[in-house]
């Protein structure tokens, strides 16, 4: 899969952007301003229409086949987890998002297999941040189709930006293409290991 934003824009929201990202790989793309990233995030997965430009998967727009393999991950006020929910809640309600039985027993277990069980009772607004993206992440990827991820402003909720980019990067390795749309400041310090 290759998504590709050309010359994308909504209004004051967002000025014109282009990007790309693939199947296999990490992109990395800088949105600032408290609303931008979210809109970025919604154009580049198909769930809003940009003013201007086009977005294409595989070289033609299909923004039906965008929303089906692309999820979108944690985007402030429209698919984050509210903060005072425990993650095992959100794992049980995105197991049923995923056509699966969503009972305690089963959000046990994929909290099991997923490595984070001692966080069950953990509410999400006093995860770790590293721990928060890869969980959501893993969790959108049990939706029958998707392929891609677009992860929104995993920096906002602090801790170490290189913890939650492995994450993502071992993702990626897997055949899943993941755009992270970040902040300035959780590019440049990437950046430089990004290039390595």
């Amino acid at each position: 899969m290759r998504v590709e934003l050309a010359a994308v824009s909504k209004g004051h929201a967002l000025p014109a952007t282009t990007l790309e990202f693939m199947t296999g790989e990490l992109t990395l793309a800088e949105a600032e301003t408290s609303e931008r990233p979210t809109v970025l995030g919604l154009i580049a997965s198909g769930r809003m229409r940009p003013a201007r430009g086009e977005v294409r998967i595989d070289g033609r727009v299909d923004a039906a086949r965008l929303r089906r393999e692309v999820a979108l991950v944690d985007a402030p006020r429209v698919s984050e987890p509210p903060p005072g929910v425990t993650l095992a809640a959100v794992v049980a309600e995105e197991l049923m998002f995923a056509g699966r039985f969503g009972s305690r027993r089963a959000a046990a277990r994929m909290l099991e297999e997923l490595g984070a069980a001692d966080e069950a009772g953990t509410r999400m607004g006093d995860l770790a941040p590293a721990t928060r993206v890869r969980v959501l992440a893993e969790l959108a990827l049990l939706r029958p189709e998707v392929t891609g991820l677009v992860v929104v402003a995993p920096d906002r909720h602090g801790g170490e930006p290189f913890a939650w980019r492995a994450h993502l990067s071992a993702i990626a390795e897997r055949g899943v293409a993941v755009l992270a749309i970040i902040g300035r400041p959780a590019l440049a310090a990437l950046e430089p290991w990004s290039a390595e």
